[in-house]
């Protein structure tokens, strides 16, 4: 079986899904923190990291002769599972802005941890060596994302945020 179908729920997820939960939230989700530095690097091995690994997928077979196809089934479902439960979560922040709903009580980054296992669970269901070493290279990418949009937080929601990032952890 082709590794294209591993990429329509994502695709659906992140557009339809979103979309008809929130517009605004559609709208949120595209913007990126501003970028210093070495973030900056980070951003565009995050982008093509991320295009690169949605369309090798395209192109990859899902082995399903092999053990690794139960494990990554399993690892390929929580990621969705968790995709569309950070989404629904997103999708409604409290009037201030700040995401305190469902999963973002226990990570201040439900997405970007769904969409890793998401992506590791495609790495186990096609058993390619090439597209875990380009999810290493998205993570680590994340990563600096992730710093940028907290430093952006922080300007923005001021102490708030900082009593929420004293709370909740960055991942998990």
């Amino acid at each position: 079986m082709n590794a294209f179908f591993t990429v329509i729920p994502i695709i659906l997820i992140r557009y339809g899904l979103l979309s008809i939960l929130s517009k605004e939230a559609l709208k949120r989700a595209s913007l990126f923190a501003p970028v210093m530095g070495k973030e900056k690097v980070a951003y565009w091995v995050y982008q093509i990291s991320t295009v690169l690994m949605l369309l090798y997928l395209l192109l990859l077979k899902i082995r399903v002769d092999s053990d690794w196809f139960y494990i990554g089934i399993i690892i390929y479902s929580l990621g969705i599972i968790l995709y569309v439960v950070s989404m629904i979560n997103y999708s409604k922040p409290k009037i201030n802005g700040i995401n305190l709903n469902g999963l973002y009580r226990v990570s201040r980054n439900p997405m970007y941890i769904a969409y890793f296992i998401y992506f590791l669970g495609c790495v186990f269901l096609t058993q390619s060596w090439i597209l875990l070493v380009l999810l290493i290279c998205f993570q680590i990418s994340a990563h600096w994302i992730i710093l940028s949009e907290e430093r952006w937080c922080i300007k923005k929601f001021g102490e708030e945020y900082i009593k929420y990032m004293n709370r909740v952890r960055r991942y998990i």
